[in-house]
């Protein structure tokens, strides 16, 4: 048994560094388009009411493909090809956005993106996973993360480079190369892996885990749902981030350097994922992504006030930080309240809940924005935010004790 990690060692360095080879280029080549989307529905005819719709069904469709996604991946043996076909069919829509004459089209190709999305999160996120111990969850999720930000640099640098010369839809065909990239990464440089291969290791001869029920019988804990309470509430005010470049163009901030914002929020979500992800392997993860949500809330808070474009710039590099605070923090906690034959449920029940709420904040931002201007919208997000960080470091971790045990085996990857 003390050799297995060791043997493991090499297959799961290639999984995280395929994974996140894999996020970079993806999500270079979608940033190439969205930050630029905004003024391209402009141009359309469309506004932020077009927008919410836009935002809110790309979501909704999204929020059901994760869950079926979940629930499949518990009862497949093999999750490499819907983790590659998601990428490849989100790769194959982006470039058409260069054809769309109408907001709807732009609909149906976000529609398409979202929905491959869903299908590959819940199988990525199991096989990331079962890649690692439990002690290095964070530390994973955050170098996956720190890789997905940063071609999220890449993505705005290149847009703004070709916005000059090809105008909006020349970066939308330009996507298409990154994208193509990352199609190939995902199809010869991610691994399957075999269910148990980390976590029988680390298991500890504790009562939850003298029983392992087949996955179909097994349920969600009171902890998973605690969680997924306060991030839903959360996800209520987290409308897409389009509406805040929709505001800082609204505020004065020139449409040829919307790219520059993606920029200065991630540079912040790059440096900030992996520190964050490997902080939360040895204290508490629901402080960290509560100080997330808080950051959120101030960010929200300013966004409504918009006092100057200086402001606006500042804000959003700290909003970065936000992302670097939540998102690898709150799927380890997530992947860490369950056991290990439901985590796929967990992981789809959570993204599930999470992007209903996200759709519902969307609309909700786009008619409240329409009726009552910018600031309500913001101001409404921002107080949403500050409760939920509260419900997240009242709800007990359950995992910390076994977090405080592993602390002194814990290392960086």
């Amino acid at each position: 048994m003390p050799e297995r990690p060791s043997e493991s060692q090499p297959s799961a360095a290639r999984n995280l560094y395929a994974f996140g080879i894999t996020s970079f280029l993806n999500d270079t080549a979608s940033e190439m388009a969205y930050w630029v989307l905004p003024a391209f529905l402009i141009s359309l005819g469309a506004g932020p009411a077009q927008l919410g719709v836009i935002e809110g069904i790309a979501e909704s469709v999204a929020s059901f493909a994760k869950l079926f996604s979940g629930y499949l991946t518990d009862r497949i043996e093999r999750r490499k090809p819907l983790v590659v076909a998601g990428y490849f069919v989100a790769n194959a829509v982006k470039p058409l956005l260069a054809l769309a004459t109408a907001w709807w089209h732009i609909l149906l190709i976000r529609f398409s993106d979202r929905l491959a999305k869903g299908v590959r999160g819940a199988p990525r996120d199991v096989m990331v996973a079962e890649s690692v111990p439990k002690e290095r969850l964070g530390s994973a999720y955050g170098l996956i993360q720190s890789m997905d930000s940063a071609g999220a640099i890449a993505g705005p640098l290149a847009a703004l480079v070709l916005l000059a010369r090809y105008g909006i839809r020349g970066v939308f065909w330009a996507a298409a190369v990154p994208g193509a990239l990352c199609v190939l990464v995902a199809l010869f440089g991610i691994r399957e892996t075999k269910r148990g291969t980390t976590d029988e290791v680390d298991r500890k001869p504790a009562k939850e885990s003298t029983e392992t029920p087949h996955a179909s019988n097994a349920t969600l804990p009171g902890a998973f749902y605690m969680v997924l309470i306060a991030v839903t509430l959360f996800s209520l005010g987290n409308s897409s981030d389009m509406f805040l470049v929709m505001r800082a163009q609204n505020v004065g901030i020139p449409v040829k350097l919307a790219p520059l914002l993606g920029l200065v929020f991630n540079l912040t979500y790059t440096l900030g994922s992996w520190p964050a992800g490997w902080f939360s392997d040895r204290c508490s993860r629901s402080w960290i992504a509560a100080a997330g949500y808080l950051v959120f809330a101030a960010v929200y808070f300013v966004f409504g006030r918009a006092p100057s474009t200086l402001a606006i710039w500042i804000t959003m590099a700290v909003y970065g930080l936000y992302y670097a605070l939540t998102q690898p923090v709150l799927k380890a906690l997530v992947v860490e309240t369950v056991r290990e034959e439901i985590r796929g449920r967990a992981l789809g029940v959570y993204f599930f809940v999470t992007s209903v709420a996200t759709l519902a904040a969307s609309l909700i931002t786009g008619e409240l924005w329409k009726h009552y201007g910018a600031g309500v919208p913001f101001y409404l997000s921002a107080g949403l935010a500050a409760v939920s960080a509260a419900l997240l470091v009242l709800q007990p971790n359950r995992a910390a004790g076994n977090k405080v045990s592993n602390r002194t085996e814990a290392s960086g990857i």
